[in-house]
């Protein structure tokens, strides 16, 4: 059994895409699973969402798995400098400048110098989720962030941003995936 943190993105909430399917496929194998309402986009800076997070932290430890869906994934980061994990998996993870609209309220989580040391001291399992035809984030992204993670990019064909939009309110690969860490 884990815990495991379900992370939105920018404009995002506990009962968008896959997650509300996720948390139920979790829980009904015995884990703990807690999904965040994070303040965005209005409020939508690394402060605010550690203190959102905050809230949660007697959740936080060696146990603990983390999902970051886009923006998500950034934050998820961020914690992972601060606290220990079991696991983090990342889909399609912003990371760095996307050259979007949604950049300016994305870049105190992720247009920072990250402490790559204690991330990786902090978390020994990290999974890349991405596809190849995201509309916001190239899979160059993707691919430089696993330099940085020393772990491959699992590359999802016609995923596009794996929202709701491009028809993911399920995830079975990623289910299957947690499965062996839960």
């Amino acid at each position: 059994m884990a815990t495991v943190f379900i992370i939105h993105g920018v404009e995002g909430h506990p009962e968008e895409n896959w997650f509300p399917w996720l948390k139920a496929e979790l829980e009904k194998r015995g884990n703990k699973v807690i999904v965040p309402q994070f303040p965005t986009p209005e409020g939508q800076t690394l402060e605010n969402w550690l203190a959102t997070l905050k809230t949660y932290e007697a959740d936080l430890g060696s146990d603990t798995i983390l999902v970051g869906h886009s923006l998500g994934g950034a934050f998820a980061l961020n914690v992972l400098e601060h606290y220990p994990a079991r696991a983090a998996f990342l889909v399609a993870c912003v990371f760095g400048p996307v050259f979007e609209a949604f950049d300016e309220g994305m870049k105190t989580f992720a247009q920072r110098d990250f402490n790559w040391p204690a991330i990786l001291a902090n978390c020994p399992h990290f999974e890349i989720f991405h596809s190849d035809n995201d509309p916001y984030i190239k899979l160059e992204v993707a691919e430089k962030l696993s330099r940085h993670l020393n772990t491959p990019v699992t590359l999802v064909p016609g995923a596009g941003h794996f929202n709701a939009s491009s028809g993911f309110t399920k995830f079975d690969l990623l289910l299957e995936k947690l499965e062996r860490l839960t």
